[in-house]
């Protein structure tokens, strides 16, 4: 802001009577009351701008736990969200059949006092849209021959399974390639969605289980994501690392071993197990 140049010329000093005093005075009280009758109309009229909060939904969590997050962040009684979905008008594909599993976008969202389970919703699913209708994952799915939805899926299953971020490569290439040969995904993360539940222990008896998510029992992709992947997951699922791999096991964290021979992949099974065992001795 640009300041007034003072007026340099000399002025005289003047000196007020006694009663010029009084009268400065009794007029300064007057200006001073006048000022404040005025202020303070006009500090109530002044509108409050409400600090919005945030919901964080972090990658590859699961529709009912982004429902339940959106519902203690509004306020809202448990399962208010999940109810809003069906006539959400949600601007989903039509293969996912009103279902937004996978489209809900992992994101920091604004929150406020105007904000429903709608309108948080619809936010998500038009980021996901927005992200997944790209020009660079349309043609990297094109090229792997599936579609953006079951790419979304491929996607899901890797923020799932990956140990680390340097493994998601990977594992798409492993998905891809059992996917060529016809051969079922077997993947625990598909069995942990069908079940609700999350684990690294798969017993011979959750692996038939009736569900089309069970990869062990079904070929092919699950009818739909199995969480919300992030960006990327979603690089990997386009653009999987090269690589002969048909099995993969995570033998400790951070040591994720990954084959295309059956026989190695049984040992490193094996090394995983003892592993598990000697954690619960421990």
């Amino acid at each position: 802001m640009a300041h007034e140049t003072p007026d340099n010329r000399p002025h005289r000093r003047l000196r007020p009577t006694r009663r010029g005093r009084l009268v400065l005075l009794i007029g300064a009280v007057l200006v001073l009351a006048v000022a404040a009758a005025v202020l303070v109309p006009l500090l109530t009229r002044e509108p409050r701008t409400e600090q919005p909060r945030t919901l964080v939904i972090p990658e590859g969590w699961r529709a009912t736990q982004v429902y339940a997050a959106v519902d203690k962040a509004l306020g809202r009684p448990a399962g208010t969200t999940a109810k809003t979905v069906a006539t959400a008008d949600l601007p989903l594909p039509a293969a996912a059949k009103g279902n937004p599993e996978g489209y809900l976008f992992p994101a920091t969202y604004p929150v406020t006092s105007a904000t429903t389970p709608q309108s948080l919703l619809r936010y998500m699913v038009d980021t996901a849209v927005e992200r997944f209708g790209a020009d660079h994952i349309t043609a990297g799915a094109r090229r792997n021959d599936v579609t953006v939805y079951q790419t979304v899926t491929i996607a899901s299953i890797v923020q799932a399974e990956a140990d680390t971020e340097a493994d998601m490569g990977k594992v798409a290439r492993v998905i891809h390639n059992r996917l060529a040969r016809g051969m079922p995904l077997q993947m625990d993360s598909t069995l942990n969605y069908a079940m609700n539940r999350s684990t690294l222990d798969t017993t011979t008896g959750d692996t038939k289980i009736d569900s089309p998510y069970n990869s062990y029992e079904h070929k092919g992709l699950p009818p739909t994501p199995i969480g919300n992947p992030g960006e990327q997951a979603m690089t990997s699922a386009i653009g999987p690392t090269p690589g002969p791999w048909l099995y993969f096991v995570t033998v400790a964290p951070g040591d994720t071993r990954f084959t295309d021979d059956y026989a190695e992949q049984q040992r490193n099974v094996a090394e995983f197990n003892r592993n598990r065992r000697s954690e619960g001795e421990g």
